[in-house]
């Protein structure tokens, strides 16, 4: 399973990788030729996008690696690292065309070219093709890293969009509307902010250990409950490396079973929790002593 989430990560993050050099390159001759500043600056995130995509080349395949005696729990934080990177670079890359743009504002500059807004059209289309695709990929395997890397594509797509619309603007408009071009950069920066500072967050709870979901815990209690001698769940603690889950759990059996019996029980809590849960990795046991006794006779 772990091989075949890493070939289908490498190979989403690859094509990715592949299209945003051709089109950095195309954008980045067209914008000059044209005299498109927001086509420029669509060029200068696109760059963001191939760095982006090394960026999370390299995690997965450091997330991928067994653990060892330094990462007992694996290498699987790599991933929200390579998460919280790439949310960066968007927020970084939005400052850039922002400043670029506003620069340009007010100084005297030539209309963009008619053929930039051809280029922007097929740039836009062949975009939200990889963010679907993309996404779709981070789905299956559950990667933070490739997720942000998809929606890496879809802002690409939306800087895109906002330079044919000022394009189109100023090829319409005429003399005196030329800085259509450099306010749809400027609209497109703010659009590119706020989808980096929301990736940034759930990269950077990730970190955290942030609990998962309330739904997946409850789960995880039902099954350890419906184990033999189980009395009740004490405690469940969950974090997330990676795609895989490390739970530690408290359980409660019976105060007067022997040490091998309650040592079986915790074995068998586990085993079925990573039967019923597969991306589960490990499941800490801990006995304790019911209380239901004590409480029964106190009353």
């Amino acid at each position: 399973m772990m091989g075949d989430r890493l070939k289908r990560s490498l190979r989403a993050t690859f094509i990715g990788l592949a299209a945003n050099t051709l089109l950095t390159l195309a954008k980045l001759v067209a914008g000059i030729v044209g005299h498109s500043h927001a086509l420029v600056a669509d060029a200068v995130e696109s760059l963001a996008d191939i760095f982006s995509s090394v960026v999370v080349w390299r995690a997965l395949v450091v997330a991928a690696e067994p653990a060892d005696e330094d990462h007992p729990y694996g290498h699987g934080k790599a991933e929200p690292i390579a998460a919280a990177i790439v949310s960066a670079m968007l927020l970084l890359a939005a400052v850039s065309i922002a400043v670029q743009a506003f620069g340009g504002i007010g100084h005297p500059r030539s209309a963009p070219a008619p053929f930039t807004l051809l280029i922007l059209l097929a740039v836009i289309a062949l975009k939200e093709w990889l963010f679907r695709f993309v996404l779709r990929e981070s789905s299956q395997v559950d990667s933070s890293a490739v997720h942000t890397d998809a929606w890496h594509h879809r802002s690409d797509a939306i800087t895109s969009f906002a330079a044919a619309i000022g394009i189109t603007v100023a090829l319409i408009g005429g003399k005196g509307y030329e800085a259509a071009d450099d306010v749809a950069a400027i609209v497109a920066a703010l659009i590119i902010a706020w989808n980096g500072w929301r990736l940034m967050r759930p990269a950077v709870n990730e970190l955290m250990d942030r609990a998962p979901s309330r739904e997946l815990i409850e789960r995880m209690r039902r099954i350890a409950q419906t184990v033999p001698g189980v009395e009740a769940v004490e405690k469940c603690l969950v974090r997330k490396m990676g795609y895989l889950y490390y739970v530690d759990m408290h359980v409660e059996v019976d105060p007067q079973m022997t040490v091998q019996r309650s040592h079986e029980i915790a074995h068998d809590v586990k085993d079925k929790i990573r039967q019923e849960i597969h991306p589960v990795r490990d499941v800490l046991v801990h006995i304790e002593p019911s209380t239901r006794e004590v409480k029964s006779k106190s009353q």
